[in-house]
């Protein structure tokens, strides 16, 4: 059965981000991500970690300024000083969390401007060899253009080819069933063919992104051939409850039963 993490920055929400922590663990989840933590002290999180007993599975490198629509700094040439900071901040909330997977969004850049790709390909390199030094891997998602006009990495393959080119072995892809069915489709043959990339997967469904198991895909057959290979990390609950959180759980049981 997959490994289940709620996302916190969609589930729960009708409870302060703190609450949520303590409301994932007695909703039976044993782990947890999220977008972003940086609204709270890496010590708090932490705390929320420990007292509930719950694995931190993934969570994002700062964004830069996302009030202002900012998605990411990786792919933007001029703002390469506020990426490395960035980046040291994430390490910062990574040692106290203990998590083993960051994700680096790319931004808002044309994916054909030449120096959008130079950055973006330098950022992912140093950003890889960087948290591989704690131990961590680094992971890259491809985002549609639906929910996210104009961002830089939209296309698995355009990410599996840099992850092949730059070759560090903590570099990864993070496989969002949602994003691939809207971009490509293909579901299955998609996890099949780059299935020696991936790092994480997510889940939703489509194309509401409501609760799995109540779009137009087989989220039970996916994620159960997901298992036949062999997948052993997380699949991130990164979906938005179409009522409450706690009411729309039910889809679980179908994995539990199975």
């Amino acid at each position: 059965m997959p490994h289940f993490a709620a996302n916190l920055s969609m589930m729960f929400t009708e409870h302060p981000f703190l609450d949520r922590f303590a409301l994932a663990a007695q909703a039976g989840f044993s782990a947890v991500e999220f977008l972003f933590p940086y609204d709270h002290s890496p010590e708090e999180i932490a705390a929320q970690l420990v007292t509930n007993c719950l694995t931190q599975a993934l969570f994002n490198l700062p964004p830069g300024d996302w009030g202002a629509g900012d998605r990411g700094l990786a792919a933007l040439p001029d703002r390469r000083e506020e990426f490395y900071a960035s980046l040291a901040t994430a390490l910062s909330y990574a040692r106290a969390t203990g998590v083993k997977r960051l994700h680096m969004m790319a931004g808002m850049a044309d994916p054909a401007d030449p120096a959008a790709r130079a950055a973006y390909r330098d950022a992912a390199a140093r950003a890889a060899d960087a948290v591989g030094a704690h131990g961590i891997a680094l992971l890259l998602e491809p985002i549609n253009g639906r929910d996210m006009p104009g961002y830089f990495l939209n296309s698995f393959d355009q990410t599996a080819d840099l992850i092949a080119e730059l070759g560090r072995p903590n570099l990864m892809l993070q496989f969002d069933i949602y994003h691939r069915q809207i971009l490509h489709g293909d579901v299955i043959r998609g996890i099949e063919s780059l299935f020696p990339l991936i790092g994480h997967v997510q889940i939703a469904s489509v194309p509401h992104r409501h609760e799995p198991c109540s779009g137009e895909l087989d989220d039970v057959r996916v994620l159960r051939h997901l298992d036949s290979l062999g997948y052993a990390g997380f699949v991130g609950c990164e979906y938005r409850p179409r009522t409450g959180t706690i009411e729309g759980l039910g889809w679980r049981e179908v994995f539990m039963a199975g």
